[in-house]
């Protein structure tokens, strides 16, 4: 397995489906061009970090190649760990590169995952890093590449997921902003929020941003930029135990900063927030919806939504204004219901560009 890179909170932190797969693309087409076997391969993360990982398979003849790498999903309970991220490097008549979906990876049928309907489900980040890296590793190459993703019992891991909810059919999705999965979902990530919180006291702050990952993180960075690094503590999905512990150590404001998918379920009242313990309520997004003036039309729309991210492209089509604020509003109400007062408790709503769409504080 790749070795995770080190974690200040001492939990092993592993790599994302993303990750994985570009490791094995990059080694693939390594081996296509040079005829050589790869044992192992280094890449630069989206988060800019390197990390190398070992090829556990590597076949390959003058027109194709076929590595795969194990995914390490370190101390986060994921169900693709140990997953053979599995792709195969052809040559194409056709110029380009061509992602194209094997076995054990889904296929997007609906909208509103940032995903063309009926494309392999790559996120856009992973899909981006994927094909940065080949583009570089191709070089001046002038032939065309097809790249097939496959991960061999993909579909079984995917019937564990919310998946078949979202509308992605046939397996898994290539997943991951920073090519690394933190484990949120462990008693020792806790014990590193109240560290975080910690430094911020130390350094005389009284106030801290608390986001939902790195993403909203470095978007509230942009959008908070008087605030010094310290003051921003990625929660993960521990919504309510990180406004808890920053009213139990008495700081003045905590500003909870995320994107419309883990907001709508705070605006629930949802204070743990992980995909296997809440969903997105769409009735919840239409009533607010239609509080906030949107047609009738358009709330029957939000109502059959796909996901959060769908619900935000359907009212911003529509030009609901207010939508956003009175998401936050709810937002910044559960979160000082939550804590019976004795906290100022600010909201913010980005999406996933990083502009900011909607506040509201209490």
């Amino acid at each position: 397995m790749a070795t995770p890179p080190a974690d200040k909170s001492k939990l092993r932190t592993g790599f994302t489906t993303g990750a994985c797969t570009t490791a094995a693309a990059v080694a693939a087409v390594r081996a296509l061009r040079t005829q050589a076997a790869q044992a192992s391969v280094t890449i630069t993360l989206p988060i800019g970090r390197e990390a190398t990982f070992p090829v556990k398979r590597c076949e390959f003849t003058l027109a194709s190649a076929v590595c795969a790498v194990v995914k390490d999903a370190g101390d986060d309970p994921d169900v693709t760990d140990k997953a053979e991220l599995t792709v195969s490097a052809a040559w194409s008549k056709e110029a380009g590169i061509h992602l194209m979906r094997g076995d054990g990876v889904g296929k997007v049928t609906k909208e509103g995952l940032g995903i063309p309907v009926g494309e392999i489900s790559i996120t856009p980040v992973p899909r981006k890093h994927l094909l940065d890296n080949l583009a570089r590793e191709l070089g001046d190459e002038t032939r065309g590449l097809d790249v097939t993703i496959s991960v061999p019992g993909g579909e079984g891991m995917a019937a564990k997921t919310l998946n078949h909810r979202l509308g992605i059919v046939g397996g898994i999705s290539i997943l991951g902003t920073t090519g690394i999965v933190f484990p949120f979902s462990t008693a020792a990530y806790r014990e590193s929020i109240v560290q975080a919180l910690d430094v911020c006291l130390a350094a005389g702050l009284d106030e801290v941003v608390i986001t939902t990952g790195g993403k909203s993180e470095q978007y509230a960075q942009q959008h908070l930029p008087s605030l010094p690094e310290t003051a921003f503590v990625q929660m993960g999905d521990f919504v309510g135990f990180t406004l808890r512990t920053c009213k139990r150590k008495k700081l003045r404001r905590a500003t909870i900063a995320g994107m419309i998918g883990k907001l709508s379920k705070m605006a629930k009242g949802k204070m743990q927030t992980h995909a296997a313990g809440s969903e997105v309520d769409m009735g919840l997004l239409s009533e607010i919806a239609a509080g906030a003036g949107a047609a009738p039309e358009v709330v029957e729309q939000v109502r059959k939504a796909n996901t959060g991210r769908h619900v935000g492209e359907i009212v911003i089509a529509a030009g609901v204004a207010g939508f956003f604020d009175a998401v936050c509003a709810r937002v910044a109400a559960n979160a000082v219901a939550h804590l019976k007062g004795g906290m100022a408790v600010r909201v913010l709503l980005v999406d996933f560009d990083g502009k900011l769409l909607g506040k509201a504080e209490a």
